[in-house]
């Protein structure tokens, strides 16, 4: 079972929520939060595997939170949760250690879907996304400069799986790219992590954009 934390301020937000994810039957919502410390303190007791955060909340907002949550010993994956997919607080929130975003407007069936993939700790930031926040970057040369640097020390091997997850593919997707076993697959992605001083894929892959290695 898939245990959720719903985190937003407006309560008919939550609802909705709550109503398209009870209709799946490996997905329970074990609490709701109408702000960032409520959100925080639902993690803690409750212990989801996914956090939707919405970002833009009234006292402790959902990017504080995402920070705090990323800090905790064993994190679930958060889910930034905003109106538009161009929110600056977007890009922050997958700085900070969220998996990726949703709009609110998501349809069901892939909101639903995109829960799943989160849960099973993988992206949930399609490339064009990506892309888009990176394009919007206000520091966006100076970020450029400084992803190249931290990736130029990549073997020519990590650099092609750093890319894939630029991609947004799954271990299964870049061993079929690469003519790799997924055990192996994972190992690269693990050291990539530690290497390049990564939360999480989502954030390995945002920085394959930021230094130019993800082209359209």
């Amino acid at each position: 079972m898939i245990r959720v934390v719903v985190v937003d301020d407006e309560p008919m937000v939550c609802a909705h929520l709550r109503t398209i994810l009870s209709t799946a039957e490996d997905i329970e919502v074990v609490a709701e939060a109408a702000d960032g410390a409520e959100a925080v303190e639902a993690v803690v007791r409750y212990q989801p595997r996914v956090v939707l955060m919405d970002l833009r909340m009234p006292g402790v907002d959902g990017l504080t939170a995402t920070e705090r949550i990323s800090t905790l010993p064993r994190p679930p994956a958060v889910v930034a949760l905003t109106t538009f997919d161009a929110d600056t607080y977007v890009l922050r929130a997958l700085r900070a250690g969220a998996a990726g975003f949703l709009v609110k407007s998501t349809p069901p069936a892939d909101l639903i879907s995109l829960v799943r993939v989160a849960a099973d700790g993988h992206t949930v930031l399609s490339p064009e996304a990506a892309r888009r926040l990176v394009a919007s970057s206000a520091d966006g040369q100076q970020r450029a400069e400084r992803a190249r640097g931290r990736t130029g020390a990549l073997t020519e091997r990590e650099r092609e799986v750093l890319t894939c997850l630029g991609h947004g593919m799954s271990n299964a997707d870049i061993a079929a790219r690469l003519h790799l076993s997924e055990a192996t697959v994972k190992s690269y992605v693990s050291r990539m992590l530690v290497k390049l001083d990564c939360a999480n894929r989502t954030q390995a892959g945002l920085l394959a954009h930021e230094a130019g290695l993800v082209t359209p």
